[in-house]
């Protein structure tokens, strides 16, 4: 892996976190990690687990994902195929359920000059519900059950 990081290692190491993951993972190819989680701290607002310019580990309730600079899959069989691709995040919708109002991340996003892509709406599967592109294009759905 080509690496561009000027920061401390992680304190734990890439085998002992690889064997940590279970069930389902997200990992987002992007092409500034330091842009993806500003975003994701300023609109859902995640915690960032740990980042460096080539990786970053972030949380928002019960989820956590990944996010790889697109120089570490050199070599990688997804090497080449989301380099120079427009809106890389077509098709894929990454919904956040619950612990974050939508109507608060859509007025951060909009503060912060991203695409919404489709602001609040109460829906007929019984969620307000707000779509939200960040950086790479990636569609964000930030989803909360309606009460009442």
């Amino acid at each position: 892996m080509a690496t561009k990081s000027t920061k401390p290692d992680w304190a734990i190491s890439a085998p002992d976190y690889g064997k940590s993951l279970k069930g389902f993972g997200v990992n987002l190819l992007v092409r500034d990690v330091e842009a993806s989680k500003r975003f994701a701290e300023d609109v859902f607002p995640a915690t960032t687990v740990y980042w460096n310019e080539d990786f970053a580990v972030l949380r928002q309730g019960g989820v956590q994902w990944m996010l790889h600079a697109d120089h570490c899959y050199e070599g990688h069989p997804l090497s080449g195929f989301v380099e120079g691709v427009e809106g890389r995040g077509r098709g894929v919708e990454l919904h956040l359920y619950d612990d974050i109002d939508p109507d608060e991340a859509e007025a951060r996003a909009r503060a912060r000059g991203d695409i919404v892509l489709a602001g609040c709406l109460d829906t007929e599967h019984g969620v307000r519900e707000c779509y939200i592109l960040d950086p790479d294009g990636y569609c964000w759905v930030v989803s909360r059950a309606l009460t009442g």
